[in-house]
């Protein structure tokens, strides 16, 4: 669905990222993780339209999408849900959500129904502005908002940051259901041994590099990987 070769991206003078390549398969659940600084933000903001490319190119469904604007890449499919949530504190619950489908000129109340049935929690509170909202609860609207532009391509900056255990391990039922659905998604996650369980595919970043590759479930057990992320 989703290939990007030899992408080069420049932040003041500094190359961020150093001329990576990676794939990401359709409906499958892909996995950056890596150092703070390694890129991985960086990387994913440059797909999603919000960060120019130095070199290099971002290919979406065959078609090269290098250089289009958030908004081309919003009504292509494509769509991302922020590090630290960006929900609308000020807003309720359900004009959050709306400002999800701002691209679309259709009726909205199925796919609000359909964010509802995924996230119970959002309906009972729909009323409720989004900043009096926990930070699960805000991450789960987040995510909503997201899903109301009808995405095949979901990139997710770090979703568990700053939440407790329990409610991670909810945010990452949260991820899976929403791929089962028939979502593409691409994950940059701090908790990487959470991740790489659910990953189809992970790759390593570090200093601007992929230096490591390969299935979840064989990263979880690389001695380097264990070293460097797993605390083994």
């Amino acid at each position: 669905m989703l290939k990007v070769t030899d992408l080069k991206v420049n932040y003041g003078g500094i190359e961020a990222v150093k001329g990576i390549t990676f794939e990401v398969p359709e409906k499958s659940i892909v996995t950056l993780i890596g150092a703070n600084g390694a890129g991985k933000s960086t990387t994913l903001r440059t797909i999603a339209g919000l960060v120019k490319a130095g070199s290099g190119t971002i290919e979406y469904l065959g078609e090269n999408i290098t250089g289009k604007t958030p908004e081309a890449l919003v009504s292509r499919g494509i769509t991302m849900v922020p590090e630290g949530r960006k929900i609308f504190p000020d807003l309720t619950v359900c004009e959050n959500l709306k400002i999800g489908a701002y691209l679309r000129k259709d009726k909205l109340d199925d796919d609000i129904e359909r964010v509802y049935s995924l996230f119970p929690r959002l309906k009972e509170r729909s009323w409720q502005l989004g900043g009096t909202l926990s930070g699960g609860e805000q991450q789960m609207l987040a995510v909503g908002r997201a899903l109301m532009s009808r995405p095949r391509l979901m990139m997710m900056d770090e979703p568990s940051l700053g939440l407790a255990p329990l409610v991670v391990r909810d945010i990452f039922d949260m991820i899976r259901e929403v791929n089962r659905q028939g979502i593409t998604i691409l994950l940059i996650e701090q908790n990487a041994n959470m991740a790489l369980q659910m990953a189809d595919v992970g790759y390593v970043m570090e200093t601007g590099r992929i230096t490591l590759s390969g299935p979840g479930k064989e990263l979880l057990k690389n001695e380097a990987v264990k070293a460097a992320y797993l605390g083994a």
